[in-house]
């Protein structure tokens, strides 16, 4: 009897078994790490038939398909698989393959930086307009979970490698929001990055891209009819802002002559201009199916940020301090200190590779000072004696969490009232916590911690 291995007993691979079994499938998983939560998981796939070997590093014998949840060509199994002729799969493309008939459509997106922002809009938006919408992908909920449900409609948040091992997909639109260097390491180079990312459009039914991001342009430029989203003023077939409100100049009539009020620069919440370009993009796809203007102002109006994203925490002394330690890489640390006029940056952490010249020569002129945590400041600190050689820069050698006080009490002193400190390390949090939450969380008890002296 031929085999599907799924790799890993993650979140996506746990439920890839589950699907596979609930269709008669024979189902091995192979999971490297054997402890209590695997265990439970593996006793639960047992009552399915699903087999679960913990250590095991070769294929079962009679494998058909292999189904991964991330791992990159390189990797051993993976290599072995292609070298033996198995087909290879990502869960979303597994997804992909097991809808039932009329299914709900997909709307795809990705990018470097803003898709979990960008889905949860959407997804926002499509309620308001009465559509029975999930997002899924990247953002947490396995797609081959979702597609059995009775849904008008996915949202789906796809990163490069699920792209990477995705080979049919033909969502009826897809967007790609930005593209710049990141997980490098896992796909070789910028290019094989930037084709990962090109996959959504090769089978979509309406192509969206970013008219101001030039590598989002370029994958886009080869589709009749692809409607771009633009921070300036809108031409045909695009979206974008006039004055302070978001218009569409690509789903209407006469797209020539005629523009629709989507929403209003103030219903973008956290306000900044990456936000916006957030919330044009989601309002291009919930357009792709005909959502009105009112829903999406609305879908805007509804939606919750998720945390540790330009997360004001507090006020302290006449200075705000702002919590985005979701930007890991410069890409996102540039979006994020283009949003404030001065700034006390706390930066730091593993950089992956990343060049951070750019983005320190470009928020050079917000700078106030600079608060420098992790394993790579150093680089971030040889950044700011070359771009901005004024700006007072404090390097904290320590690696314990609690290093976050002495960050707070540093970038407090350095900061003058309407200052804001921005927590956007433009790097990697694992060299000092658990994850990107972790940080924030430090961060942000930190301030807390502040302002109780402040008061006493």
């Amino acid at each position: 009897m031929s085999v599907v291995c799924v790799a890993g007993l993650g979140v996506s691979g746990t439920a890839a078994a589950r699907a596979l079994a609930r269709r008669g499938e024979r189902v091995v998983v192979l999971e490297a790490v054997e402890g209590e939560r695997q265990r439970l998981v593996a006793a639960e796939l047992a009552r399915l038939g699903v087999e679960v070997r913990f250590g095991a590093a070769e294929l079962p014998e009679g494998t058909t398909t292999l189904v991964t949840t991330g791992w990159p060509p390189h990797h051993p199994l993976i290599a072995a698989a292609s070298a033996a002729g198995v087909e290879v799969v990502g869960e979303v493309e597994l997804g992909w393959r097991l809808r039932p008939e009329h299914a709900a459509p997909w709307l795809a997106l990705t990018g470097t930086n803003g898709k979990t922002t960008v889905v949860r809009m959407l997804t926002s938006m499509l309620l308001a307009a009465g559509r029975r919408a999930v997002a899924v992908g990247n953002v947490g909920v396995p797609v081959v979970e979702a597609v059995g449900e009775p849904y008008d409609v996915l949202a789906v948040e796809l990163s490069s490698f699920q792209l990477h091992w995705s080979s049919s997909l033909a969502p009826h639109a897809a967007a790609i929001l930005n593209v710049a260097p990141d997980h490098l390491d896992w796909h070789g180079s910028l290019e094989e990055y930037a084709r990962a990312k090109g996959r959504v459009f090769e089978r979509a039914g309406t192509v969206v891209y970013n008219a101001d991001d030039p590598a989002a342009a370029g994958l886009a430029a080869p589709y009749e009819g692809a409607v771009g989203f633009t921070l300036g003023v809108p031409r045909p077939g695009q979206l974008g802002v006039v004055e302070d409100l978001l218009v569409d100049r690509a789903f209407v009539a006469d797209p020539r002559r005629e523009a629709e009020e989507l929403a209003g620069l103030a219903d973008v919440h956290p306000f900044a201009p990456h936000n916006v370009a957030n919330a044009l993009a989601a309002a291009a796809l919930a357009r792709t199916l005909d959502v009105p203007a009112a829903a999406v102002r609305q879908g805007l109006a509804d939606f919750v940020p998720d945390p540790h994203r330009m997360a004001l925490v507090d006020r302290v002394g006449e200075v705000d301090y702002v919590d985005d330690s979701k930007a890991t890489n410069p890409h996102a640390a540039a979006a994020s200190l283009a949003a404030y006029p001065s700034i006390v940056w706390v930066a730091g952490g593993q950089l992956k590779g990343a060049d951070v010249d750019d983005l320190v020569r470009q928020a050079a002129p917000r700078l106030r000072g600079a608060v420098l945590i992790g394993v790579d400041r150093a680089r971030i600190a040889e950044a700011l004696s070359r771009h901005a050689p004024n700006v007072p820069v404090v390097d904290l050698a320590a690696q314990d969490t609690g290093v976050m006080d002495r960050v707070v009490t540093e970038a407090a002193r350095l900061a003058a009232p309407g200052d804001t400190v921005l927590l956007a390390p433009s790097a990697a949090s694992l060299d000092m916590f658990a994850n990107y939450p972790a940080r924030g969380e430090a961060f942000a008890l930190a301030v807390h911690r502040l302002k109780g002296r402040e008061r006493a």
